[in-house]
């Protein structure tokens, strides 16, 4: 679990950095977005993943890390929406969504370390490409979840969609080696 720890705040930390580098770039732009569009935003990345991983071959420089990394900060910017949801303020600070990102992260980590501890990390032994399924399973259950105006009978909400969205995301990037993978002392 330490190992886990460490290279999950790893990722999370380079992650942050171009979530930081893109909001002094274009300001909270994003705040404009409804969550159906996130969602949508989302969907892009988690389907060109697919998409390279079927083809083996891409034409746009970018790869699979930065869409990985694409999807935990969408998501993000979604639990955000959600927890901003009765404000109109547009332009946030720098500091001010530093604090509503990590605010988010550490609600996400704690499900991690939860789920983690019941299923032993069996993620460890999961394919990427699976992981990338299950991502796309899930922004399936999240539009529909959102067509249906958010109401659901007995299923989680879409929080929970995108929480497991970015610990899948976090994973697929551990497995990739974008992180040290050494224990920490």
């Amino acid at each position: 679990m330490l190992q886990t720890e460490a290279q999950y705040r790893q990722v999370i930390q380079l992650c942050k950095e171009v979530f930081q580098k893109k909001n002094k770039d274009y300001g909270t732009a994003w705040r404009i977005l409804r969550l159906p569009s996130i969602t949508d935003q989302i969907y892009i990345k988690a389907q060109r993943i697919r998409t390279l991983q079927e083809l083996g071959t891409q034409r746009v420089d970018e790869g699979v890390v930065p869409e990985f990394m694409g999807i935990i900060n969408y998501c993000v910017m979604a639990l955000i929406q959600l927890e901003l949801a009765d404000s109109d303020e547009m332009e946030l600070s720098v500091e001010a969504i530093t604090l509503l990102y990590d605010r988010q992260i550490e609600r996400v980590m704690a499900l991690l370390f939860a789920k983690n501890h019941d299923y032993g990390e069996a993620w460890r032994e999961m394919r990427v490409s699976s992981m990338t399924d299950i991502i796309l399973m899930k922004l399936l259950r999240t539009k529909q979840i959102e067509d249906n105006l958010g109401k659901t009978l007995i299923s989680e909400g879409v929080d929970a969609n995108y929480m497991d969205m970015i610990n899948y995301a976090v994973f697929c990037l551990i497995k990739l080696d974008v992180v040290e993978t050494s224990v920490p002392e």
